[in-house]
């Protein structure tokens, strides 16, 4: 009994790694539901399930942040089903900013190409901040599930790309989660000590209900 429980335990964390070890690929079928375990695997596989152009060009900036986030995540790039990892392009024009935000499911990687930003974390144990401003070659990793934000601190555009540790990263907007919704608003002043004019007035600007 002593022998079975250790080699129990180690096939226990074999069978429940990634399967990937047990095939190569699963490129999603996204024509199939998406349940809760992802994308089915899809049955005719070519190479260009494997290549993804939507990061070429720059993605559609957004007037209230100056920035546009172009995703290649397992929903555009069906290829990286199940491989734990994806991408996305920051394009951001002067005074460009990627509110805080989160990504529940993945670290995040971030490389500058052209411009400077500045980008930083929290960490949940202590609220510490991280930050740094960053020139073209330098990366900065934000560990999973910590809020982080980048900022176009430079005097031209900047352009950067980041990879995450997950087909699906997801994503929450701190600034879209408070008053992007419909929660009433005197709630919203308990729970982040704003005034009511503050609150209305970003409600009104990011599209919430009072």
């Amino acid at each position: 009994m002593k022998m079975i429980l250790p080699i129990f335990f180690i096939f226990s964390l074999l069978s429940s790694s990634s399967f990937a070890l047990v095939q190569d690929f699963c490129v999603a079928d996204l024509k199939a539901a998406d349940g809760p375990a992802g994308y089915p695997c899809k049955k005719t596989v070519t190479v260009n399930d494997f290549v993804y152009s939507g990061l070429a060009g720059p993605g559609k900036i957004i007037p209230l942040i100056k920035a546009a986030v172009t995703p290649a995540f397992v929903d555009q790039f069906p290829g990286v089903n199940g491989l734990g990892l994806s991408m996305a392009r920051l394009d951001l024009e002067a005074g460009g900013v990627v509110p805080m935000h989160t990504h529940p499911a993945a670290s995040e990687a971030l490389i500058v190409v052209t411009g400077t930003l500045c980008a930083g974390f929290i960490s949940s144990s202590d609220n510490k901040v991280y930050f740094k401003t960053l020139n073209k070659g330098d990366i900065m990793i934000f560990p999973q599930g910590l809020l982080h934000f980048q900022i176009n601190s430079g005097g031209g555009s900047a352009l950067a790309f980041v990879s995450f540790s997950s087909p699906r990263p997801g994503l929450q907007i701190t600034d879209f989660a408070l008053f992007a919704n419909d929660l009433p608003s005197e709630l919203v002043e308990k729970t982040t000590f704003l005034d009511d004019a503050t609150v209305k007035k970003l409600k009104a600007v990011l599209g919430g209900k009072n």
